[in-house]
């Protein structure tokens, strides 16, 4: 009798324990739960939510863990959460997907001026801007904020592939990359890539400091073509020969580009469409001499001199002490205007280096030098008469 007492004896569990139970009822709100000798839980709303991925899949017959909540609640249930129970488990998960660099697979759920709100587990985590792919990287011209969230906004719904940077699980932190996630696809694709490699793709995006270019790479002979792209960013200096304060003045999104590999880091491929055209310095020395006195239009005023455009390519800086040496004691916005054309005396050329180094003239002085020309030839006519 002592060995049959012994084995129907219920250990009664306390509130917060974890118990085990097998789901006999499911409804679209709560799902009810036999725990034998205790008698039924019940699991409502948010709580049959399991971290690992069971909620909408809690099927009649599956045995469940749950964490018990309410001894009885108004309806004479045991109150039981899934969702409870699976938290532990969920950051035993999270940090085993962390150590193993595996790459999940969640959606956004909410949107921030800073980035993505995704689910893990169960378990809230954050994707910033910056570790977005180039597919959902919200690239705006302006840098409006605002904009930048209604971009982001639109990905609310959207299945993402992440890999987790950081779970810290005592203060709840869970920090995921999408960036990461495809730097491993992109490593087998850019394996394909050399330095010095000629791409033709499409502008993606224009930002103050350059233009991305999405491209496919380039097959050799015998390889397979493949279907997904890389992105490569050409930075301001390497769009054109040119000086440019902004690169939207030379391309924009969607105009199809050729541009030159010229460097690779890690996943980050650096292009230069300038690599593909003549450097016009290289016949510097033809057109223009030292002490040769030219137009150039203003481009540019700063503090340290102005930038002088002499054709569409060749530009040269009159330094500010050079300018004082000509109008002593005057501003060089007093006396110069941005997109105006002047006279000019080149004091150095450096083709290598594209440098000139110009001085200003007078106008009065350039007059005076073209009037003596006519003089010194009706002077050698009288010699040689």
């Amino acid at each position: 009798m002592d060995e049959l007492f012994a084995k129907h004896v219920v250990e009664v569990p306390e509130v917060g324990d974890v118990i085990s139970g097998t789901i006999i009822h499911v409804a679209s709100s709560s799902a009810l739960i036999d725990l034998g000798p205790l008698g039924t839980g019940i699991v409502l709303g948010k709580e049959m939510r399991d971290g690992l991925g069971a909620e909408g899949k809690l099927k009649v017959g599956t045995t469940v863990t749950a964490t018990l909540m309410d001894y009885e609640n108004e309806d004479g249930y045991i109150e039981l959460s899934i969702r409870e129970a699976s938290y532990e488990k969920s950051w035993d998960d999270i940090e085993q997907k962390l150590t193993n660099r595996e790459v999940v697979t969640t959606r956004v759920v909410e949107a921030n001026k800073g980035g993505l709100m995704i689910e893990v587990n169960g378990i809230m985590g954050f994707l910033p801007v910056s570790q977005l792919s180039s597919e959902h990287y919200p690239r705006v011209e302006d840098g409006d904020k605002n904009k930048i969230l209604d971009l982001l906004k639109k990905l609310i719904g959207a299945e993402v592939h992440v890999r987790i940077l950081d779970a810290d699980r005592e203060n709840e932190k869970l920090i995921v990359s999408e960036k990461a996630a495809q730097s491993e696809k992109e490593r087998v694709l850019i394996n394909m890539l050399q330095v010095g490699d000629v791409v033709h793709g499409e502008v993606s995006g224009v930002v103050d400091f350059g233009a991305f270019v999405k491209f496919t790479p380039p097959i050799k002979a015998g390889e397979k073509k493949p279907t997904e792209k890389l992105e490569g960013l050409v930075h301001i200096s390497e769009l054109a020969w040119q000086l440019i304060d902004d690169p939207r003045e030379i391309v924009k999104t969607g105009d199809p580009v050729e541009a030159k590999i010229i460097g690779i880091e890690d996943t980050r491929i650096s292009l230069s469409m300038k690599a593909l055209k003549k450097d016009p310095w290289t016949a510097v020395l033809d057109t223009y001499k030292v002490n040769d006195v030219v137009p150039g239009k203003v481009d540019k005023i700063n503090h340290f001199g102005a930038f002088v455009y002499l054709n569409k390519d060749i530009h040269g800086l009159a330094h500010i002490s050079e300018f004082q040496e000509v109008y002593p004691g005057k501003k060089i916005d007093e006396v110069f205007k941005e997109g105006e054309t002047y006279s000019w005396k080149i004091l150095s050329i450096e083709p290598k280096s594209h440098r000139m180094g110009l001085l200003p003239v007078k106008e009065g002085a350039l007059k005076e030098k073209k009037a003596e020309q006519p003089l010194k030839a009706e002077e050698t006519e009288k010699e040689a008469a």
